[in-house]
C-alpha cells in the first residue's frame, strides 16, 4: 500500500530502491548526496527485505561492486555526487560494454574539479555522451521533484533491465536536499533465484547449469572486426531506446511564441519565469525533457517550426544547448541562459535574459 510523506529528494532515493525490490546499493559518501547512504543505514533493509547496503572505500570500489552484482543478475544500484561520479566513469563503460543493467544516481553540484557543494547541472554531458571510453550511453532520467525521484528509481531498474544498459537519475542538490510531498511507492519483493533465472537466465552468472553453456560477462573482445559487429549491435539497440522510450513535458506551448528548454530544478524555475513573461504579454511556454538520453529532439524540432525562438536554461555554462540546437537545425533562434558554480537563477533573471536575447 502506498504511503505519503515529507520527505527530502536523497532520503525518497533510499526509500524507493527499499520498495522496489532492490538487492544491493554500493555507494561512498560525498556532499550533497549523502543522506542516500545515511537514509539506507539508518533503515537497515537488511532486516527488512535482506538488501545488502556497503560503503565501499571509494566511488571506483562502488563501481566495481555494483558491476559484480550486475553480472548475477541481481538489482543493484549506486550513488554519488560529480567528482565521485567522474571516478565511476571506467566501471560505467565496462559495465555498459558488458551490456549489463544497474542504476546510478548522480546529485550534481558545482565543478569543476571538487568546485562546491551546491547544486549544478554541469554533468549534463559527462551522463548523456558516455563519460567513459567508447560508443556508449546510459539512460539519463532527469527528475524535477521529490514525486519524480521516487518514481525513477523504479522506472530506472525497469529501463536498464528492458535494455540491459546502465541508467542514470541525473539530479542536482536543489532536488536532493529540497523537502517535498512524496506518495511512496508499494513494496514490491525481491527477485527469487527462480524469477531471476527467468528474467535474466540467458546471460546473468547464476551458477553452471547442466542444461545450458557457461556465461562469461566480459567487455573485452580483442578481435577487433568483433568488437565492431559488437559496437554494431550496441547502436542499434541505442536507436531502439531513442524510438521507444523519449520522456517530456510542454507547459503553456499551445500559444508560445517562445520556449525555455530546461530540465530538473531549472525548470521549475522557469514555471515561475513562464508566469512572470506572461504578465507582461510575452507568450512564452516550457518543454522539459524527461529523458536526457535518449533526448525529445523531434519534439523540440516540432516547435521550432512554430516559435520565434527557444532559449536553454541550465546551471552550467550551456550544455543541453547544444542538443537543442542540433534539434533545431536552424529553424528558429537558440540562446542560451546559465548560472554556474552553484549559483541558483532566479524567475526575474531569467525573465530579463529572455527579453534582452530577443529584444523583447
Amino acid at each position: 500500500m502506498s504511503e505519503i510523506k515529507l520527505m527530502k529528494g536523497n532520503e525518497v532515493i533510499a526509500e524507493a530502491a527499499i520498495r522496489c525490490g532492490c538487492d544491493g546499493y554500493f555507494g561512498y559518501p560525498i556532499t550533497p548526496q549523502s543522506e542516500v547512504m545515511e537514509t539506507l543505514m539508518l533503515r537497515k533493509p537488511w532486516e527488512e527485505t535482506g538488501m545488502v547496503v556497503l560503503q565501499a572505500e571509494s566511488e571506483i570500489a562502488s563501481i566495481n561492486m555494483v558491476y559484480g552484482g550486475a553480472a548475477c543478475g541481481k538489482k543493484v544500484m549506486t550513488s554519488s555526487s560529480s567528482p565521485g561520479v567522474s571516478l565511476m566513469q571506467e566501471g560505467l563503460t565496462y559495465i555498459a560494454g558488458a551490456e549489463l543493467p544497474c542504476l546510478v544516481v548522480d546529485v550534481v553540484r558545482g565543478g569543476p574539479g571538487l568546485g562546491t557543494i551546491q547544486p549544478a547541472q554541469s554533468d549534463y554531458f559527462q551522463a548523456t555522451k558516455g563519460g567513459g571510453h567508447g560508443d556508449y550511453h546510459l539512460i539519463v532520467l532527469a527528475p524535477a521533484s521529490v514525486q519524480e525521484m521516487n518514481d525513477f528509481v523504479s522506472l530506472g531498474f525497469d529501463l536498464a533491465f528492458k535494455y540491459r544498459n546502465p541508467a542514470m537519475i541525473l539530479a542536482d542538490g536543489v532536488i536532493g536536499q529540497m523537502m517535498e510531498k512524496v506518495e511512496l511507492s508499494p513494496y514490491k519483493p525481491r527477485w527469487t533465484d527462480e524469477e531471476i533465472e527467468k528474467i535474466s537466465g540467458s546471460w546473468a552468472l547464476t551458477g553452471k547449469k547442466k542444461n545450458r553453456d557457461r556465461h562469461i560477462v566480459t567487455s573485452l573482445e580483442l578481435d577487433a572486426h568483433r568488437q565492431e559487429v559488437f559496437n554494431e549491435k550496441l547502436q542499434r539497440k541505442y536507436r531502439e531506446i531513442e524510438q521507444n522510450e523519449v520522456r517530456f513535458e510542454k507547459i503553456n506551448c499551445d500559444d508560445a511564441d517562445y520556449l525555455f528548454i530546461a530540465y530538473g530544478s531549472s525548470a521549475r524555475i522557469c514555471q515561475k519565469s513562464i508566469e512572470l513573461a506572461r504578465q507582461e504579454g510575452i507568450k512564452v511556454g516550457l518543454l522539459r525533457p524527461i529523458t536526457l538520453y535518449p533526448f525529445p529532439t523531434q519534439p523540440i524540432a516540432e516547435m521550432a517550426e512554430r516559435t520565434k525562438g527557444m532559449m536553454t536554461v541550465e546551471m552550467s555554462a550551456g550544455q543541453m544547448v547544444e542538443d537543442v540546437r542540433l534539434a533545431v537545425n536552424g529553424k528558429t533562434r537558440v540562446e542560451h541562459y546559465g548560472r554556474m558554480g552553484g549559483v541558483v537563477p532566479t524567475p526575474e533573471e531569467i525573465v530579463e535574459a529572455l527579453k534582452a536575447n530577443f529584444k523583447l
